[in-house]
């Protein structure tokens, strides 16, 4: 039997295993393995997928890695790239299609801002607004970026806040490194943009800060509520 015929037979029977059960009884090689096969149709990917995974320790980190990094530590074409890193994009769109929120509250608007940071590899500024009865208008990234690195992207935000008739809007950013814990220049960035909002007869409800493990709400927390 030809090496073609192994390949077809065995992709025949991971897509078959997929169909049935979706990735629920797949390893993590396995996955990454069925997902190469649309960007490498002629090559095993079994032994590429190992490989990635023995150097990164996990599709999420693999996925985050930068285009040109995976093309030149798997020599992989653009397309198997571009590929990988759509994943997490694709995954973000999907989550965030799914939110179906109409009326704002505290609590629901974490579900519609979380998704926003899938696959973020840097810090990124988030901006929910909401009408006078509390429902969704739009959510759009403000800016990228460390919020004391950049410039504040106040004027950004105030020319979105008119343009769209807001009267309340939520703020949420992400810190890459897994510590939810505010900087000074979160903390002074939250004190203008609601100072600024405030003159405008917009409030500012809260300021979140992601995770990939969780999140710090700024409203829910004595020690940064005073900053609003």
């Amino acid at each position: 039997m030809s090496n073609d015929n192994i390949h077809r037979g065995h992709r025949d029977r991971l897509k078959n295993k997929f169909i049935k059960n979706g990735f629920d009884d797949f390893e993590q090689h396995e996955i990454l393995e069925m997902f190469l096969f649309y960007a490498i149709p002629r090559r095993d990917t079994n032994p590429l997928a190992h490989k990635m995974l023995d150097k990164y320790g996990s599709i999420g980190r693999l996925c985050d890695t930068p285009i040109d990094t995976l093309i030149e530590d798997f020599d992989l074409t653009k397309n198997a790239a571009v590929l990988l890193k759509m994943l997490p994009e694709l995954s973000r769109a999907y989550i965030s299609s799914k939110v179906n929120a109409k009326i704002i509250t505290r609590q629901n608007a974490v579900d519609v801002l979380r998704p926003m940071f899938i696959g973020s590899t840097g810090e990124k500024l988030v901006a929910l607004l909401t009408d006078a009865a509390n429902r969704l208008i739009v959510c759009e990234v403000l800016s990228k970026g460390t919020l004391s690195d950049t410039p504040l992207p106040t004027r950004k935000l105030v020319d979105l806040v008119l343009r769209r008739n807001a009267k309340f809007v939520y703020l949420a950013h992400n810190h890459p490194s897994g510590y939810p814990t505010p900087s000074t220049g979160d903390l002074k960035c939250t004190t203008v943009i609601s100072k600024t909002l405030a003159e405008l007869g917009v409030m500012l409800l809260d300021h979140y800060v992601f995770t990939d493990y969780g999140y710090v709400s700024f409203k829910d927390n004595k020690l940064y509520s005073r900053y609003f």
